[in-house]
């Protein structure tokens, strides 16, 4: 792991770069694929699916940490929907 300094025009210029954004994104989508595919049957099942989403969001919530933090969510996401859950029990 490192620390970087960039902005939007290295990463605009880096996905504008057909061959090796696609080089990556073919590395990135086998490396998932393999994390996903549990039985290694090669397919991820719905099962599998859950059980890795979950632990990305797990990851997620522990990178954030237990102080509050205010970001912009899109309105469907799972994110969205988790504060959308906090916020009724909070009501409760």
């Amino acid at each position: 792991m490192s620390v970087e300094v960039l902005d939007g025009a290295t990463i605009v210029s880096f996905v504008e770069d057909e061959e090796a954004f696609n080089d990556e994104l073919a590395h990135v989508y086998d490396s998932l694929f393999v994390k996903f595919d549990h039985d290694a049957n090669g397919a991820v099942d719905l099962e599998e699916f859950r059980k890795e989403t979950k632990q990305m969001m797990l990851a997620m919530a522990n990178g954030l940490g237990f102080l509050p933090v205010q970001m912009v969510l899109e309105e469907d996401s799972f994110l969205k929907k988790a504060v959308q859950r906090e916020a009724i029990k909070m009501d409760a």
